[in-house]
């Protein structure tokens, strides 16, 4: 699984990707109608969308002659997880240098703050 969260993010790294994935985003889309809104040719776009095809972020539908482009919703969820999970990460050691800075402030370390006193005065 982490090699597809990685292919993903290496994926939206490029600028026209993600800009591609925000339309793809707001609706299906054909090739012709991305390359419309974009400053790119149509067979880049192509490109484009095979990278994000390849990293399961977009997924594709025959429709006659064209292929309909739309964001592939397994793709998205484990990117989200991969970043739920590192915000909660960030949380956890947010709350627990909080907690250990509350404790320093009410001297619950061992007078620790006399001892810097002392030392910054010989200095």
């Amino acid at each position: 699984m982490q090699t597809y969260v990685q292919a993903g993010m290496e994926a939206l790294g490029d600028p026209t990707r993600f800009a591609i994935l925000q339309s793809l985003a707001r609706r299906p889309l054909a090739v012709s109608e991305l390359a419309a809104t974009l400053p790119v040719s149509r067979p880049a776009v192509s490109q484009h969308l095979r990278v994000l095809k390849d990293a399961r972020l977009v997924s594709d539908r025959k429709a006659g002659t064209k292929r309909i482009y739309k964001v592939n919703p397994e793709g998205m969820a484990l990117l989200r997880e991969h970043f739920e999970k590192l915000w909660q990460q960030a949380l956890t050691a947010f709350q627990a240098s909080a907690e250990k800075t509350e404790e320093k402030s009410h001297g619950r370390t061992g007078g620790s703050k006399s001892r810097r006193r002392s030392k910054n005065a010989t200095r």
